[in-house]
């Protein structure tokens, strides 16, 4: 019986305000299997090239089954009525089917996923020029984090544009654990954490690290100078804009590494060079200004990354110095933010807020210091990487916004490209346009001299 972690409840709460779905935006090469002559998509080639993977990834043919009180928290069950034509659907672009109209269909599609099926859905976008598909394919953030979403739909990939998808396994749904099987599942699982307790007790040196970890995290954000308010410091509603900027990994790196830094921080510097735009176009001041962002640690280990699932990571806060003009020493200032916070420890989020007093921590810190702005970047495969045959162009991460957080920014590597998704609240940044430009311009400017 497998039952949501603590980690992946974390990802429910807000789900009903917002919608907590991760994705990915991609363009692939149509001249193969999935156009036939007359460019028309091949939807029933493209889901049994789905359904022939299905049994890697489990979790897309079950519900979360929420049971009554006393009989334990979510757990996932085999979904009796599974269709896949339900989660493997095909849509159109308008035209012209440019960038602009592709992301206008994405921007429509993430409505919040219907959680009486698989909590997942594959699209894909006719209609774009040079017998290109676009394919928007999103999952419930309770199904993974963004290394295991990497993970979970690298399982449909291939890494040769002939690889055989092969027959469909066969399937058949579990039956839907009954009250008696849930009791007993649910009192088991308090023993352990009894067992757990007692264990703790035994090994008071470990415990109090664990301790000790959680506590130093809420000090840090309890004791921090309060945030300066912007007009970003607004509660999210129901509607995205999006915007992809393009760059190279390997410029990025080269960039990084004249600086002092990771190609994360790079990502931090582009965010913080797009919000002084954003900002210096409002007419508000930026001078001296510096504002903190959402950056997510992953707690997995490298080698186990590649069968990641569900969700598993930490959060650290780094101040962008958005006062600061000169792009060279804005890197290198959020380097060094951003390295101090990693020396700290960095408690999984379901052991941090599982917790009364942890919540009550978290509340205090966003009275006083409001986050307008997440970030995640994500590694994503190193070569080009084929779907029923037809090659991944490019790739883009979709993020979640919740709360007061009005804009996310993403990065994916894929196949030595450095791609960014620019998510904000339609209301919020209706001038997502500033942001987007100011940022591209600020990768543009650090990428010259080692381009050059």
């Amino acid at each position: 019986m497998e039952r949501l972690t603590a980690e992946d409840r974390l990802m429910l709460w807000p789900d009903e305000l917002w919608p907590q779905d991760i994705g990915a935006l991609a363009v692939l090469d149509g001249a193969g299997r999935l156009l036939d002559p007359d460019g028309r998509f091949r939807v029933e080639e493209a889901r049994r090239a789905v359904e022939a993977r299905l049994h890697l990834v489990p979790r897309f043919r079950q519900v979360l089954h929420v049971p009554r009180h006393g009989l334990g928290g979510p757990v996932w069950t085999d979904d009796p009525a599974f269709d896949l034509a339900g989660h493997v659907r095909v849509t159109g672009v308008p035209a012209p089917g440019d960038e602009a109209a592709l992301l206008r269909v994405t921007e429509l599609l993430r409505r919040r996923l219907d959680r009486s099926r698989p909590l997942w859905e594959m699209w894909f976008l006719t209609g774009l020029p040079a017998r290109r598909i676009g394919l928007f394919a999103r999952m419930h953030h309770a199904i993974a984090d963004g290394i295991a979403g990497v993970a979970t739909l690298s399982a449909f990939l291939d890494a040769t544009p002939s690889a055989p998808a092969g027959p469909a396994r066969p399937w058949k749904p579990a039956p839907v654990p009954t009250a008696r099987s849930l009791l007993a599942d649910n009192l088991r699982r308090q023993a352990v954490g009894m067992g757990g307790a007692l264990s703790a007790v035994v090994t008071p040196r470990t415990t109090a690290r664990q301790v000790q970890d959680v506590l130093s995290a809420m000090r840090g954000m309890v004791s921090a100078p309060p945030t300066p308010r912007t007009s970003l410091d607004q509660v999210v509603g129901a509607d995205r804009s999006l915007a992809l900027i393009r760059g190279n990994l390997d410029l990025a790196r080269q960039v990084a590494h004249r600086h002092g830094a990771k190609v994360n921080d790079v990502l931090l510097a582009v965010t913080a060079a797009g919000l002084r735009g954003l900002l210096r176009g409002r007419g508000e001041p930026v001078e001296n200004l510096a504002l903190p962002v959402y950056v997510p640690v992953t707690l997995r280990p490298a080698q186990h990354r590649e069968q990641a699932r569900g969700n598993l990571v930490g959060q650290m806060v780094v101040r962008l110095p958005i006062g600061e003009p000169d792009s060279g020493l804005r890197l290198e200032q959020i380097a060094a933010d951003a390295a101090r916070q990693k020396a700290s420890s960095h408690p999984n989020l379901g052991t941090m807020f599982r917790s009364r007093l942890a919540r009550r921590a978290l509340l205090a810190f966003l009275d006083r210091h409001p986050v307008s702005l997440t970030t995640a970047d994500v590694p994503g495969p190193e070569v080009p990487v084929y779907f029923a045959g037809a090659r991944v162009l490019e790739v883009f991460p979709v993020l979640p916004l919740v709360a007061n957080v009005t804009i996310g920014v993403g990065a994916l590597s894929y196949a030595g490209q450095f791609n960014i998704t620019v998510v904000a609240d339609h209301d919020a940044v209706p001038d997502l346009g500033t942001f987007t430009a100011a940022a591209r311009s600020e990768l543009r400017a650090l990428c010259e001299p080692v381009s050059a």
